[in-house]
This record gives structure tokens, C-alpha cells and sequence, in this order.
């Protein structure tokens, strides 16, 4: 399987007290890193010989995968938890921690009381609802290693000793060839049908513009890989540029302001890609400006940002 970047949905320059900056490199570096080793990860257990491959080694890559998985999907989390006023909590949402918490104020204390005691060392705190219990709680994930965020198990198999020691000594083997014969899959099949009837997460959507079609990171890196004709235009905004570093590679500038001096200059025959810096405005507007005008344009999903975040190549900007 192959995973794809989520555009950033936070807008990180109307963050109250953290910078772009941050955001940036936490964007680009921590997630986007995540998802490149998730997908190297991926493609090795793809390419393994489950026939020849020693055990030890599919065990390391599935534990390098979860690890890579709940990385990528507790930062996507994260970035969709910025952007508001943390003061003020909607009314239903807060009667429904109130009723777990028995307050709003003692779910805060309890939650930062949870990520001071984890500082300076690592590990999430999560607000979790747990749909057995129909209920929020708030949880620690360490390591990113505890489970798949989100998941809802529907069969489990326990592999700590006291499970099978005492029956069939040092033979795994045995235990789980045991364990193997007699799963309940009538009653796994009932798991399944009421995990598959909890919602996942909304997608995360970078909403404005929301009538321009957009194209993600991964499908323009695609097209540059098979030599598609595409013209790509960067709009990032002239104020901005004039402190950028690098520009993505297939790319060339144009000012975003200055629209009707250089929309003559592009062909009609070929798509056109827009981006901005995260993907929420100058992009967009540029591609709805060019597609009324006549040409197939989209902008990518999450700009400049999301383009360095999955590793595409860049150049200096001159």
C-alpha cells in the first residue's frame, strides 16, 4: 500500500503564540518523514518472500510499521487540532466531557496535568472516545507503538507467556497452530460489522476554493516521473519569495498579482498545477482564475510545504 500526505489543515500563520515556522518544520520534517519511512517500510514487506523470509525479520518491519502508521496518523491529528479559540468548547461537546470528566475544568487539568508529566521526555496525549464504553477518556500513547490510532480490534491473539506457558512450555508454535483452530470467525464477523459502522475521522479538507479540483503531491511527483506535460506554476506570494530558499524543481514562479501579464504564456493543450505555501488561497484562487479563463488547471493540495514534506525535489530559488 502505498500512503499519501495529508495537506496541512491547520492555517499556521493565524496561530496564537506558535510560530509558521514551527509548524513548518514540524509539518515537513516530523511528518512528512514519518510517511517516507511508512511507505519504504510498506514496500519491503510488500517485496518479501513470506516463504523464505526469516519470522524475526517480517516481526521487525511490522513493529517498524506501527510505529511509522500511528506516527503519521497522530500527527495528522494534530495539525486538525490547531486552528481555533482553545478557550471557548462548543456546548454538546462540552456536556459530553463534563459528563465523563465531571467538568470541563478537571478534563483540562487532567489532560495537561498528563502532557506536563510526559516533558522532555515522548509520547502523545490523546482524548479518546472508546466506543465499548461509549465514553472519553484520556489516554498516553508512548512510542507511537500501543495500537493503531482509531483502531477498534475485532480479534486478538495474546503472545505473553503466562497465555501459553503453562500448557505448552517453550512451543509457541503449538499454541498458536491451537489458537488458529479455534477462532470464533462467527463472532469476529459480528466485530467486524459493528467496527465498520464507527465513522473515521472527517477527512481533513483544505476547504476554500472548494468548487477548483485539486491534485495531491504524489499524483503531480507522478506525472513529473512519467514525463507527462504539465505546466507547474508556483504563486506563492511576491512578499513571501522574496525570503524563500528553494523552489520546487519543474516549477517556475510566477507573480500571483501580475496574472494577466504572463496567463499568455501557457498552453491550452497541457494541464496546469498551481500551488501557494500550504495549499489554502493564492493557489487556489490563481487555478480558478486560470480554469475560467479556459484552461485545465488544479492546484496541489498543500503546496510548497507538502511538496518538501514527501521529499520532491527542489532547487534553489533564484
Amino acid at each position: 500500500m502505498r500512503y499519501q500526505l495529508a495537506p496541512l489543515h491547520c492555517r499556521p500563520w493565524t496561530l496564537n503564540g506558535i510560530s509558521a515556522r514551527l509548524i513548518e518544520s514540524h509539518y515537513e520534517n516530523n511528518y512528512g518523514g514519518a510517511l517516507n519511512r511508512l511507505n519504504i517500510i510498506s514496500e519491503e514487506i510488500e517485496l518479501l518472500d513470506l516463504g523464505d523470509a526469516p519470522n524475526p525479520t517480517l516481526a521487525r518491519l511490522k513493529r517498524d510499521e506501527i510505529v511509522a502508521l500511528n506516527s503519521t496518523l497522530l500527527h495528522e491529528f494534530y495539525f486538525a487540532s490547531l486552528g481555533g479559540d482553545g478557550r471557548v468548547v462548543p456546548d454538546d461537546l462540552a456536556s459530553a466531557i463534563a459528563k465523563d470528566f465531571g467538568s470541563v475544568d478537571r478534563w483540562r487539568q487532567e489532560f495537561v496535568g498528563i502532557a506536563s508529566a510526559l516533558a522532555g521526555g515522548s509520547g502523545w496525549v490523546l482524548l479518546t472516545y472508546v466506543p465499548r464504553d461509549g465514553r472519553l477518556i484520556n489516554q498516553i500513547a508512548s512510542e507511537h507503538s500501543q495500537s493503531i490510532a482509531g483502531g477498534v480490534p475485532i480479534l486478538a491473539l495474546d503472545m505473553y507467556e503466562h497465555a501459553f506457558h503453562l500448557e505448552f512450555g517453550a512451543n509457541a508454535g503449538a499454541y498458536i497452530a491451537a489458537f488458529m483452530r479455534n477462532i470464533d470467525w462467527s463472532a469476529v464477523k459480528q466485530r467486524y460489522e459493528d467496527a465498520i459502522k464507527v465513522a473515521p475521522p472527517r477527512p481533513l479538507e483544505q476547504k476554500e476554493f472548494g468548487d477548483v479540483p485539486a491534485i495531491s503531491v504524489e499524483e503531480v511527483r507522478e506525472m513529473m516521473k512519467l514525463g507527462t506535460p504539465v505546466q507547474i506554476i508556483d504563486t506563492r506570494p511576491k512578499h513571501y519569495t522574496a525570503k524563500a530558499q528553494d523552489i520546487m524543481d519543474g516549477a517556475v514562479w510566477r507573480d500571483p498579482e501580475r496574472l494577466d501579464d504572463w496567463i499568455g504564456t501557457l498552453s491550452k493543450t497541457e494541464p496546469v498545477v498551481t500551488f501557494c505555501v500550504y495549499g489554502f488561497h493564492i493557489g487556489c484562487q490563481t487555478a480558478s482564475a486560470l480554469r475560467k479563463a479556459g484552461f485545465d488547471a488544479r492546484y496541489m493540495a498543500g503546496g510548497h510545504y507538502a511538496w518538501k514534506a514527501i521529499k520532491g525535489p527542489v532547487k534553489l530559488f533564484e
